[in-house]
């Protein structure tokens, strides 16, 4: 589970953080126990699914003596059932097939063991296509740029300013930028997370030019020496055409104030909305350059394998996930964690 946002960040992390009166060792075990409460967290969120892949599991295998297609068919229903997708369900289903006919496969320990490799598979050979995580940019490069898109209601407000929170925690100076001009609050209900994360945010009045927005606050950014600049975005979909026109805007004035900026797209998918959340996702890739997923409200669902799902779909790596209302609770995704959390 990574700890450090960016490059060059550690040292300040570990002293502001940890104590600069700690020894190496002792760093290194309070970080290990951060690691560990970060797990437990992560593997509570997913709770819900866990227990209704591990129920249906135990139903599926009750009574049975040998893995047949009737089983199969079963097991098919089930990962369906959690959201997890027909494609990715059909590539598990031929994995354990193979593992059957081989005689590799003949206990649910077995079944499980080669579902996580799958799973595991799909997850981390998504990052290919976007952006996997921020060290891929020079830390030279000042300000970090992220813009945030997502349809209105899935938590991409309450997204940023919790990234926000995390970013800042882990030595950075964070500015946000209100680029949401278009909605009525949209601006006021970012000022009070900025407050809440205790992070400074530049905005303007309803119907500013959203390109204009960002202007100003990268001129803010680098008179601040800001670390990392967070852009929220209009969150509309019904008008596809003057939505790209607007980031495609945004993108060419980031790019030509800060090098390579945007250096991340992330979009935000509520993951209650299960496979209506997908097409929102798959709509949004069709209309902005985005390089990385914010799964929200995985802890409200008991159909998380959405996230592997888009992981398959959109081919994109999944960056953050959120587990919680409180400015603390998103967390770094870690397929690894989430896999062993879905059946362990």
């Amino acid at each position: 589970m990574a700890l450090f946002w960016r490059r060059g960040k550690q040292d300040k992390f570990s002293t502001s953080v940890l104590g600069l009166d700690k020894s190496i060792e002792e760093l290194k075990a309070q970080e290990a126990a951060v690691e560990r409460e970060i797990g437990v967290r992560f593997s509570n969120a997913i709770s819900k699914t866990r227990d209704s892949i591990n129920n249906r599991l135990d139903t599926i295998f009750e009574g049975r003596k040998k893995i047949d297609e009737a089983l199969l068919d079963e097991l098919e229903e089930m990962l369906i059932s959690t959201d997890i997708g027909v494609q990715t369900t059909m590539q598990v289903l031929d994995a354990v097939r193979k593992g059957v006919s081989r005689q590799e496969i003949n206990d649910i320990d077995a079944l499980k063991s080669v579902m996580k490799q799958e799973l595991l598979d799909i997850l981390q050979n998504s990052g290919k296509k976007g952006v996997a995580d921020e060290t891929s940019v020079d830390a030279a490069i000042k300000p970090y740029v992220l813009m945030v898109v997502g349809v209105n209601g899935v938590g991409k407000t309450t997204t940023i300013g919790k990234l926000s929170q995390r970013i800042k925690n882990e030595g950075n100076d964070v500015l946000i930028c209100a680029a949401d001009t278009f909605r009525a609050a949209a601006s006021d209900q970012l000022e009070i997370w900025a407050g809440r994360a205790g992070v400074p945010i530049v905005q303007q009045k309803q119907g500013t030019d959203p390109a204009a927005v960002l202007f100003d606050a990268l001129q803010s950014a680098k008179a601040r020496n800001s670390d990392v600049l967070i852009v929220d975005t209009a969150g509309r979909l019904h008008n596809k055409a003057n939505l790209m026109a607007e980031l495609e805007k945004m993108k060419r004035i980031a790019g030509r104030e800060v090098q390579d900026a945007p250096h991340e797209t992330l979009l935000v998918i509520d993951a209650v909305t299960g496979q209506n959340g997908l097409e929102q996702a798959r709509q949004f890739t069709k209309v902005a350059n985005v390089t990385g997923i914010v799964l929200t409200k995985l802890d409200g669902t008991a159909k998380g394998g959405i996230a592997v799902a888009i992981a398959k779909d959109l081919n994109l790596p999944i960056r953050y996930v959120g587990i919680g209302e409180q400015v603390d609770d998103l967390m770094v995704f870690d397929p690894e964690n989430y896999v062993n959390g879905l059946f362990n």
